[in-house]
């Protein structure tokens, strides 16, 4: 994967949804490149990377790909990239607008974000 196309990805998310608070990753060449890090510093991002490669780094990433495989990919025959692309977008549909999640108090990330964004602008 090549920077350009992280950085690319990482200035649509902002643009589209606001910059996060902090964004931590692992130390990949695409995430560690003066583009990518520009981009968050200039958005007010806070960078973390922990260069210890511990598995609890990315273990949130880690569960959603885990979901998405044995939800969603595993279930389903899948002939060309189009039907990949119309799974993969169902589900994560589903999961962030539909599927309750425990640890937001029930509540679908969508729902747990916007009520985010709202009080971020009342204050």
């Amino acid at each position: 994967m090549h920077a350009d196309f992280c950085v690319d990805a990482l200035q649509e998310a902002i643009g589209k949804y606001g910059p996060p608070e902090i964004m931590s990753t692992d130390q990949g060449s695409q995430l560690t490149g003066s583009d990518w890090i520009t981009t968050l510093t200039e958005a007010g991002v806070r960078v973390s990377m922990d260069g210890r490669g511990r598995c609890m780094d990315n273990i949130f990433i880690e569960r959603l790909w885990r979901s998405l495989k044995y939800e969603a990919v595993y279930l389903q025959d899948i002939a060309d990239g189009f039907a990949a692309q119309r799974i993969i977008d169902e589900w994560t549909h589903f999961y962030n607008r539909e599927r309750p999640h425990s640890a937001l108090g029930k509540a679908t990330p969508d729902q747990a974000y916007g009520q985010e964004i709202e009080l971020k602008k009342a204050a």
